[in-house]
């Protein structure tokens, strides 16, 4: 099942092709349901179908959460944070990060800086090294237990942090830095671990940058991020964790504005935005 929200049709709940109201309900309430996935079922069972939102509809899956992040989960962002932070003396951070049962965990974005599907992000005035990163991004409810999963762009200033690690929240929040959706993937069971991430980095029309990845690749497990998120944190509503990317352009490559990043996320679907 995916749900979504949407502008003017609330809330809905896609399976098997079709779409259904999720209930009278907000999405704070609803995802904290003890029972979500048996609670959207009977949606689907007795409700009526309806058209699949299209991408202006939707809205980003969140209300009130923060959205949270992982760093250095994945060898390549391992690699790509060592190299860039060299000269700044931080390298041997990120090794130990990587490496470390205790994960990177930082707060990347409140809910009024964070764009859904097809909504324009920001690219930072005082970067000039500007890069996507796809990310599996869990939906946390207020116990800490794994609700659901989306794909989230978590924009980042490679410039800015590899001046010096301690100016990551600069290179990470700042206005439209973080992107998710555009439904959550609702299942009772672990996503699978070959489940592919991809991504394409458009330009005037043209292909400029693609890359790919699978859960498997990751070093952290899913669980744990959470648990460490939530010990001695409370979140009254929940939150959106960010699990770290396996894909870094090249380090010439930097973003432009009027390119189009699309993250595809096999059993989820495709977040597209365009930067300005």
């Amino acid at each position: 099942m995916i749900l979504y929200r949407t502008k003017q049709r609330g809330l809905i709940v896609e399976h098997d092709g079709a779409c259904y109201g999720a209930g009278d309900t907000d999405w704070d309430d609803l995802i904290n349901r003890e029972d979500l996935s048996n609670y959207l079922q009977m949606q689907i069972d007795v409700g009526d179908t309806m058209s699949i939102p299209s991408e202006d509809e939707i809205l980003a899956p969140l209300q009130s959460q923060e959205v949270w992040a992982a760093g250095v989960t994945y060898y390549r962002s391992r690699t790509a944070r060592m190299e860039e932070s060299e000269d700044a003396g931080g390298a041997d951070f990120y090794d130990r990060v990587y490496h470390a049962d205790r994960p990177e965990l930082f707060l990347k974005a409140t809910p009024h800086r964070v764009v859904g599907a097809g909504q324009s992000m920001h690219l930072r005035r005082d970067s000039t090294w500007i890069v996507p990163e796809p990310e599996l991004t869990l939906v946390l409810n207020r116990s800490g237990d794994i609700v659901g999963y989306t794909i989230g762009n978590d924009l980042s200033c490679r410039d800015i942090e590899g001046q010096n690690p301690l100016y990551l929240p600069q290179a990470k929040t700042f206005s439209r830095c973080a992107a998710v959706g555009p439904g959550v993937l609702i299942q009772q069971e672990p996503i699978d671990p070959d489940t592919a991430i991809s991504i394409e980095i458009l330009r005037n029309g043209d292909s400029v940058f693609t890359g790919d990845t699978q859960v498997s690749q990751m070093k952290k497990t899913l669980p744990d991020l959470a648990e460490y998120l939530f010990r001695d944190n409370e979140f009254p509503v929940g939150c959106l964790l960010m699990t770290g990317t396996g894909i870094v352009p090249q380090d010439e490559f930097s973003l432009q504005a009027g390119d189009t990043v699309n993250i595809s996320i096999e059993g989820i679907g495709r977040l597209s935005n365009t930067m300005v």
